[in-house]
């Protein structure tokens, strides 16, 4: 806002003077207000339009630092020359070079680190030395018109700014503080009111019967500016200073009085046939308005020296990327070297503030294993956020119902809440719909407040625990089972949890099914208990 009114008013303020010096001249007729404009529309449009194509195409052919920053500052020397002949200040051209090469300059590139500082270091202090130099010291002792002169001057802009700050800041619906750092912004008067000054200051209008010649603005109002610039350079610190300190000290308290409350949902990828149906749930179990937060990992031992192990790994990465981007949903990719994968799958977790695991099933058919295979046993046995292992036998679009069996106690585990939140995004975000199978004690803690209820759930009272075959009666084909398991010697764990994957892929194949390992008690990150 700050930057754009002052585009606007610095613009706005220099044509006057242009015209204000033609009168004063006796320059101004019919054909000056069309010749002013024309110029005026033809240089503005060279340069925020034929600009950014001239860098766009020098940019892709040049790669060199020293040239590209010639280049730049060949343009803004140009677009100050077009502004000139056009009638304009040479500042505003070179303004509008500045925002027409913005877009190609990103601000973390080697590139702008150049031109930031060789501008702070060259260009200002030497037009503040040649601001300083303007001044007639001796002007101030003679009389007491420069004084009087800026006094007026720092009292109207002052105010002027002040209110310009006050109605924005009622416009926009903005709080107090954030008025004050507009007006600190736009307060501070350097560059383009001292053109505006000089350009004044150099018209002679004529010459006293002495031969002094009499300008469009006098040398009082030179010095008196100088001493403006000064005065209203102070306030402009100390205002924009003490608004954005009180804006960045209430941004830090609110963040540390709201939970973390952003879905971080880690994919672990190695099968590029399932990719694209785990960053499927992945999508829709966050909700619907986050279009960020989705990490897909590619894990590498790095004992492995095969070189085309990274090549294949990155594959798998762009897969899941356009999967995601297809849901216009952003993916980040990672790539990791790493002692083993599950080592490399809880470093993320912990890196990246992960809050949920979407993993794909492995079974472990060796005799006395956990039955899901190694690495997923040592993740959950590592890390402790909600963690998703899916099977996925059919696309999740095609599934009609997701059938999510609850053990007993389940309402007392630390990451309850989390996972069903995630089973309510299913339901808004897809139209299938989910039945709770629970026992009675942990079925009123399911079922949602009256008036909350949804026609997309259902909730049937049932502890499936004692005989998980029984399931097979209940499931059809496009049925997608959810099991909530638990952690050895936890709140809730029931001890046929040790057989729900052999069940699953002997009776339950054909079906797509999810394991969900909440998060539970132990944890030593805060924000899970």
């Amino acid at each position: 806002i700050a930057v754009g009114g002052t585009v606007i008013t610095d613009t706005l303020a220099l044509l006057l003077l242009t015209v204000i010096v033609g009168m004063a001249t006796g320059n101004v007729d019919e054909s000056f207000w069309w010749r002013l404009s024309a110029s005026v529309l033809l240089c503005i449009g060279i340069i925020l339009f034929l600009f950014p194509l001239l860098a766009h195409w020098f940019f892709k052919q040049c790669s060199d630092n020293v040239s590209q920053y010639i280049f730049v500052l060949a343009m803004v020397f140009l677009g100050a020359y077009l502004a000139q002949l056009a009638g304009l200040e040479p500042i505003i051209g070179a303004f509008l070079s500045g925002l027409a090469l913005n877009r190609l300059i990103p601000r973390t590139s080697p590139l702008m680190n150049r031109i930031e500082f060789v501008g702070n270091a060259i260009f200002i202090p030497f037009f503040l030395i040649g601001v300083g130099m303007l001044i007639d010291y001796r002007a101030f002792f003679r009389d007491w018109e420069s004084i009087e002169v800026a006094l007026i001057m720092i009292v109207l802009i002052t105010a002027a700014k002040y209110i310009a700050a006050y109605l924005t800041q009622k416009t926009f619906r903005l709080s107090p503080d954030q008025r004050t750092v507009i007006f600190g912004l736009s307060s501070a008067h350097v560059a383009a009111t001292l053109a505006a000054v000089m350009v004044g200051y150099n018209v002679i209008l004529g010459h006293t019967p002495d031969g002094e010649p009499i300008r469009l603005l006098s040398e009082s109002v030179l010095n008196g500016t100088i001493l403006m610039i000064l005065a209203t350079c102070t306030v402009s610190t100390f205002a924009t200073q003490r608004g954005a300190h009180n804006i960045a000290m209430r941004n830090a308290q609110d963040d540390d009085e709201q939970p973390l409350q952003e879905d971080h949902i880690l994919i672990p990828v190695a099968n590029e046939q399932t990719v694209s149906e785990l960053v499927s749930l992945s999508t829709t179990l966050k909700k619907a308005k986050s279009r960020n937060g989705l990490y897909a990992l590619n894990a590498i031992d790095n004992k492995v020296e095969d070189p085309t192990v990274e090549k294949r790994g990155r594959k798998i990465l762009d897969t899941a990327a356009k999967a995601a981007a297809a849901s216009d949903n952003y993916l980040q990719a990672l790539l990791r070297y790493d002692v083993n994968i599950a080592n490399a799958i809880v470093s993320v977790v912990k890196e990246r503030s992960i809050t949920d695991i979407v993993m794909g099933m492995h079974h472990d058919r060796t005799p006395g294993g956990s039955g899901i295979g190694r690495m997923a046993a040592d993740v959950l046995g590592q890390s402790n956020v909600t963690t998703y292992l899916y099977h996925p036998a059919q696309p999740l679009p095609t599934i009609k119902r997701h059938l999510v069996v609850v053990p007993e106690k389940a309402e007392k585990e630390a990451g309850f809440q989390m996972w069903i939140q995630k089973l309510r995004n299913i339901a808004d975000n897809s139209g299938a719909r989910i039945v709770f199978y629970a026992p009675e004690s942990t079925m009123q803690y399911l079922r949602p407040a009256r008036g909350k209820r949804s026609a997309k759930a259902e909730y049937v009272v049932s502890n499936p625990w004692d005989d998980l075959t029984a399931l097979t009666y209940e499931t059809k084909r496009d049925d997608c089972l959810w099991i909530v398991m638990s952690r050895r010697e936890r709140v809730s764990y029931h001890p046929a949890m040790s057989k729900v994957p052999a069940y699953m892929e002997q009776f339950f194949a054909d079906n797509s099914f999810v394991l969900v390992y909440p998060v539970q008690a132990g944890d030593t990150e805060s924000r899970y208990i």
